[in-house]
């Protein structure tokens, strides 16, 4: 009820929001404050009440060329009412070869053979699998051993959250897979603190560590592969420092060990090279990717493999044996191929990885701006990518980022947030001035948040536009429903004081 005790009148209307199980979402937060996009265009969200959202992050990194390119959407369509599907098993069609052909020549040299799957945890997946059968089929069965790295985010199957690091992620589903180890993650705030791009020191002594651990805990022989991420997105924008991941290839060149990169956030421009590989002139034996594949339009992804790789299964498996009994349903589904070829024929006519590297130091001379503001613990940059890290709060992890992303939000600006830092990245099509206007509005919003104290942590403070229409649609389906019917869960939120009309 408003204050003059009439009903709250909705100037948006919600969907029923009950059946949807958001993921990675504090689902009853969110759905108390729900933050809705019904449009995208270029670099901008459309929320519900048709404000302008400035995306900051590609989408969920996936976006480089930018929202609703008509040469993709075109052909979607027309694969769509050509060929909408065909059996990935034992049949296949001809955009797959093609799309296969065009991810190969994106490629850094060798690795040429393609696997495709429908997501970057499904890449990461396959390519585990891939090492391990790869040393089985060439007479190594011995080698089924795994190493990642801690703070590592290779996606939600199992596999990827066992060579993974990311603490929740292990506590919430436990180490399903024998055979793993971790090395550190590269990060070293003490020493690399406000580095501009890559650090400089460290990165040889560090690596290091990794053949020690091997040799002191493992017998190298039984080890198929290491992953790495070349720049850790999900852990906070961790940039290794120089001469790391060329150490990491050379040690294991030297034990016969596959390095694998999971390129699923730094492939497809964002350090303003094709991939990390181009980047740090290091070349894997197995590289997965994703998100920018398609521009985020159809679910898709890959596992680019050195040709030898491809070759030992082919040479050394049995007589008409499938090599590899390993795919999916929608494995290079028709469409996602047309999709990814239309994404890679933009970024060869708008070059958008060297617009990328252009744009970086724009992006690193914004970021670092925001040094000396209250909370700022660390900045890191690579290419178009760029984290800003708060002090930890005693008793309230994340507390602070959560804030500044809301607020950020509330001015037109999307972010990400992640423990306590904020990440930006967005689409490769972002104009300089926008790139000021995303980092001048995480400074006022680290500015709103601490000067609000207590209150600026509150997250009932932010969006009460949003809380507004989530009390309202609440509120109409309790009248219109029966007992027993699932409604929103509220009760994480202070709604106290929203009695007013919607304004944008």
């Amino acid at each position: 009820m408003s204050q003059t005790g009439s009903p709250i009148q909705p100037t948006v209307q919600l969907p029923n929001m009950s059946h949807y199980w958001v993921p990675f979402t504090a689902n009853r937060q969110f759905k108390a404050m729900p933050r809705l996009f019904k449009a995208a265009k270029g670099n901008y969200f459309t929320t519900m009440d048709d404000r302008e959202i400035l995306d900051g992050t590609a989408g969920l990194w996936c976006v480089p060329a930018g929202h609703g390119r008509e040469e993709i959407a075109t052909a979607v369509g027309k694969q769509l009412l050509t060929l909408d599907y065909a059996p990935a098993f034992q049949t296949s069609h001809p955009l797959a070869f093609e799309a296969a052909e065009r991810v190969a020549q994106y490629m850094p040299a060798g690795l040429d053979r393609i696997f495709f799957t429908n997501s970057g945890s499904e890449s990461v997946e396959t390519a585990l699998k891939i090492a391990l059968a790869y040393h089985r089929v060439c007479g190594n069965p011995l080698r089924n051993k795994l190493i990642g790295r801690e703070r590592g985010y290779h996606g939600v199957n199992f596999g990827g959250i066992a060579v993974g690091g990311i603490a929740g992620n292990r506590k919430a589903f436990g180490n399903a897979l024998a055979g793993v180890d971790h090395i550190r993650h590269p990060l070293d705030i003490a020493n690399n603190a406000f580095t501009k791009g890559v650090p400089e020191d460290g990165g040889i002594a560090l690596a290091n560590e990794f053949e020690q651990r091997i040799m002191t805990l493992h017998d190298p022989s039984t080890i198929a592969a290491l992953i790495v991420e070349p720049m850790q997105g999900s852990a906070g924008v961790i940039v290794p420092p120089k001469n790391y991941l060329k150490r990491l290839r050379e040690i294991c060149t030297k034990h016969g060990i596959l390095l694998i990169f999971d390129e699923v956030i730094t492939g497809f421009g964002r350090l303003g090279t094709k991939f990390g590989a181009d980047y740090f002139d290091v070349i894997p034996d197995i590289i997965t990717c994703a998100k920018g594949l398609t521009n985020g339009v159809v679910p898709m992804g890959a596992v680019a493999v050195k040709r030898e790789i491809y070759d030992a299964f082919m040479e050394n498996s049995a007589a008409n044996a499938i090599e590899l009994p390993h795919g999916y349903t929608y494995s290079a589904i028709p469409i996602a191929c047309a999709a990814a070829i239309a994404t890679l024929d933009i970024f060869a006519t708008e070059k958008l990885e060297e617009r990328a590297a252009g744009l970086s130091s724009r992006l690193e001379s914004a970021a670092h701006a925001l040094r000396g503001l209250p909370m700022v613990k660390d900045i890191r940059n690579i290419g178009l990518v760029a984290g800003i890290e708060f002090e930890a709060i005693t008793g309230k992890p994340g507390a602070m980022a959560f804030a500044t992303y809301l607020k950020c939000y509330e001015m037109g600006v999307h972010v990400r947030y992640t423990g306590d830092i904020i990440a930006v990245s967005p689409p490769l099509t972002i104009e300089p001035h926008e790139i000021d206007r995303i980092f001048s509005t995480i400074a006022d919003a680290i500015k709103f948040v601490t000067a609000a104290g207590e209150a600026g942590l509150d997250h009932t403070q932010y969006l009460k536009n949003e809380q507004h229409w989530a009390v309202h649609n609440q509120l109409a389906r309790a009248a219109h429903q029966q007992s027993g019917i699932e409604h929103l869960a509220l009760e994480d939120t202070n709604f106290s004081q929203i009695t007013m009309e919607h304004s944008a």
